[in-house]
């Protein structure tokens, strides 16, 4: 079952889809692909937000705007963490898991590395016992010194791989080495709208064995509460 595991095609909730029609026509998109699951990880930025209850209650009623008109029946309902000072010591954070399982997608801040940052994941992972997702891993080549990124590499965290890491020459180097070395990878969009940032899985097909893509999409099932 082809599943993506990071896109913002929930209505109105943060800068991805800005509509229920844009909402179903990106669903549509992902469907003509051969998408057939779908997590929905909308932005979750604490510093923004009243609290994780009031999150959950948005996010509720944006998937109730689609639910019955998606051409995807499967949405799985998440977030995408921030890394922030803090985060891990947030009443509920633990709710922010993937529907109906233990992993928890985390987008680091797109700045220099540093160490407090692992200290926040590492802490989610060991209080609650969830297994973090970083989410594009790919993206912080540019902000992350080799040596850091060993380091957010050694945290035995899943990587999740944006289908747009196989566009540019440096990103794809990345994530052969990422393959070649075993590392636990899972594959989304990132897809935000029907623009420069809609759902790209016909390219992203073409590049990936069909041996990853099945660990990928069974990644939900391995880690069901």
């Amino acid at each position: 079952m082809l599943t993506d595991h990071h896109c913002h095609i929930l209505p109105g909730i943060d800068d991805g889809a800005d509509c229920p029609e844009t909402s179903i026509s990106m669903l549509a998109m992902m469907k003509a692909q051969g998408v057939e699951r779908v997590v929905a990880t909308p932005h979750f930025y604490a510093h923004r937000e009243k609290s994780v209850e009031h999150y959950l209650e948005k996010r509720q009623r944006a998937f109730e705007k689609i639910r019955n008109d998606s051409p995807i029946k499967d949405i799985r309902l998440g977030a995408e963490v921030a890394v922030e000072r803090g985060i891990s010591e947030i009443p509920g954070i633990e709710k922010l898991a993937f529907e109906g399982t233990s992993l928890i997608l985390m987008e680091l801040p797109y700045a220099e590395y540093r160490p407090w940052m692992s200290e926040e994941i590492y802490n989610i992972s060991a209080e609650y016992g969830l297994k973090v997702i970083m989410a594009h891993i790919h993206r912080y080549l540019d902000y992350t010194k080799k040596e850091d990124m060993e380091s957010l590499l050694s945290g035995k965290a899943i990587l999740q791989i944006n289908n747009e890491a196989f566009d540019t020459f440096r990103q794809r180097r990345f994530v052969k080495k990422l393959i070649k070395e075993d590392y636990p990878l899972v594959f989304g969009s990132d897809a935000h709208n029907l623009g420069k940032r809609r759902p790209d899985w016909d390219t992203a097909l073409k590049r990936i064995s069909a041996k990853l893509l099945e660990k990928s999409n069974n990644t939900l099932e391995r880690y069901l509460l």
